[in-house]
């Protein structure tokens, strides 16, 4: 278990290490780093090559048991940045770890076998950290999705791939991720994970997945309260629908009677699959011209950038199994002052 801190830096470019520069100023090392997630500014699918930049560039800086989870999209008033998890020699009110699961196969993506491979994982770095999955509060996942090549050499394996289509193969990976997430922290249970598979209505109130080609394997971040001691607290939730502004609202109505400070907030969007919202017909799933991922992420962000009154928040797009259908996993860090 590591006792952690959050920081977070704009970057101008996908390429742009200079928060590393901040990061020593603030009294920090690159040893220090438990992960760097991102947001990059390309178009956050199957080819935004803006994350495989992201993740070229941070990985040789960081230590190798460190992860690396850049999301891409920043339409709209999202900011690009990323956020440091950083390791402290004293406790702050957060604990943290993180890790891999093996390669995947091509053939396994957005199965019960990828699934089982994250729940497996996030089980083995709970007990190796001693964290209480009753603590979790969030877990990042970053897999891998399938391109053009890949679904050819399952194919030419003689197995069959979860699609053939690579747009859905994101959907697909984060979906199994997710399932994974409710597995390993008993949502749901194990026996019931191939039913969920097929159902796409199972889903996770602390997951946080992001698919991408630029990896093979699954980076995994699990962030839980430490109810030691500490000045860093989280809260975490769901909204119900993309225009669910109470569901941030409780929670910063309870940042606020702390007299807190918002650290960072993890956001998960998505179109409601139905195309409707509270009743009225929406258009983003039959937009020929941008992914419904895209219009999700730029409305998501505009409510929570504006409520919160920041821009550097991780809004991701795509948020199947990451609460509730139409909806989305949250979760906001703040610092309170020390007592």
């Amino acid at each position: 278990m590591s006792h952690v801190n959050i920081l977070k830096f704009g970057v101008s470019s996908p390429a742009d290490t200079s928060p590393m520069k901040a990061l020593k100023a603030a009294g920090y090392s690159s040893s220090d780093i438990l992960a760097v997630i991102g947001k990059s500014e390309g178009n956050g699918c199957v080819n935004d090559f803006s994350r495989t930049l992201s993740t070229h560039v941070w990985e040789p800086l960081i230590p190798d048991s460190a992860v690396t989870i850049f999301s891409g999209g920043t339409e709209g008033v999202l900011s690009p940045h990323v956020t440091f998890i950083l390791q402290e020699s004293k406790a702050t009110g957060l604990q943290a770890a993180a890790g891999h699961t093996r390669p995947l196969e091509p053939h396994e993506i957005g199965k019960t076998e990828h699934a089982l491979e994250v729940a497996s994982s996030i089980r083995k770095i709970l007990t190796q950290a001693g964290i209480s999955k009753q603590n979790v509060q969030l877990v990042l996942v970053k897999c891998p999705l399938l391109t053009s090549n890949t679904v050819e050499a399952v194919r030419a394996a003689s197995k069959v791939p979860v699609t053939t289509d690579t747009y859905e193969s994101m959907a697909k990976s984060r979906y199994a991720s997710a399932l994974g997430i409710a597995v390993a922290l008993e949502e749901i249970q194990e026996s019931g994970l191939d039913e969920a598979i097929r159902n796409n209505e199972t889903w996770s109130s602390k997951a946080s997945c992001s698919s991408g080609a630029e990896l093979e394997d699954c980076h995994i971040l699990i962030i839980a309260s430490d109810p030691s001691s500490g000045n860093l607290r989280a809260a975490s939730s769901y909204m119900n629908d993309a225009i669910d502004a109470r569901a941030i609202l409780h929670i910063l109505e309870r940042v606020k009677s702390e007299h807190g400070n918002v650290l960072q907030v993890f956001v998960k969007a998505e179109a409601d699959p139905k195309n409707y919202i509270r009743g009225f017909r929406h258009t983003m799933n039959n937009d020929s011209d941008i992914h419904s991922t895209r219009h999700a992420r730029a409305a998501v962000g505009g409510l929570i950038a504006g409520l919160v009154g920041d821009t550097q928040v991780y809004v991701s797009g795509g948020a199947e199994g990451q609460g509730p259908p139409g909806g989305g996993s949250l979760t906001v860090f703040y610092s309170v002052a020390e007592s």
